[in-house]
């Protein structure tokens, strides 16, 4: 059983497994596996918990060629459009070239709250790459090699753009705009399960490393 103290067989409980792996939404999965909607929810919902204390657990300092960016998710009512818009969780992501990505919900895109991030989570004498907002002045003069790239002019220029990160954003948003809205109160958990996608590869790995996950934890 990969949930202890679960009413859902083994083999719904894997079937399910098989349905989040695949990116199906849990009352969907629900009605394929002939199980209720509210357990399918249920296990979702765990299945994301678990997920989440992972991703954090296993945050370790980025090194290397760092890409640095802040995104918008959510808030369909009309307001101002991209930083400072109305009714949108904003997400500060860092992503290792040819590595994994990193992210967090922030309440600002000022310098003060953003380069505390950075410092923490990428080691120093790396390259960071930004776009052109003002938070990110305080690079130049750091312990960072610091690129940055205008994006009113180009959008690459050598090694010089946030093409990873922004592919990372697309591939986020394109994945919960399937759930038609998500409650703030849980939008850190599908965040994080955006997260462990991207980090971990084929869906084939991603079922081996969520039946690992939950073989150590129950």
């Amino acid at each position: 059983m990969y949930v202890k103290h679960c009413k859902l067989t083994n083999y719904q409980q894997l079937r399910l497994l098989e349905y989040f792996v695949a990116g199906t939404p849990a009352r969907t999965a629900a009605d394929l596996v002939c199980v209720h909607r509210n357990s399918a929810i249920r296990f979702f919902h765990k299945l994301r918990g678990e997920i989440a204390i992972k991703q954090q657990n296993r945050a370790a300092q980025f090194c290397g060629e760092i890409e640095v960016d802040e995104s918008y998710f959510g808030g369909r009512r009309k307001g101002k459009r991209g930083r400072g818009a109305a009714g949108k969780v904003i997400v500060f992501g860092l992503l290792k070239r040819g590595g994994k990505v990193y992210t967090v919900s922030v309440s600002n895109v000022q310098r003060k709250t953003l380069l505390p991030l950075i410092r923490r989570k990428i080691r120093p004498d790396s390259i960071v790459y930004t776009d052109g907002h003002t938070a990110y002045n305080a690079l130049d003069v750091s312990e960072f090699t610091h690129f940055r790239i205008n994006h009113s002019r180009e959008f690459v220029h050598n090694r010089n753009h946030i093409n990873g990160i922004e592919n990372f954003w697309s591939q986020a948003k394109r994945h919960l705009r399937k759930y038609n809205g998500i409650p703030k109160q849980n939008f850190e958990l599908f965040l994080k399960e955006c997260e462990w996608r991207f980090n971990e590869g084929s869906p084939k790995q991603l079922l081996d490393d969520l039946k690992f996950l939950l073989k150590k934890q129950y």
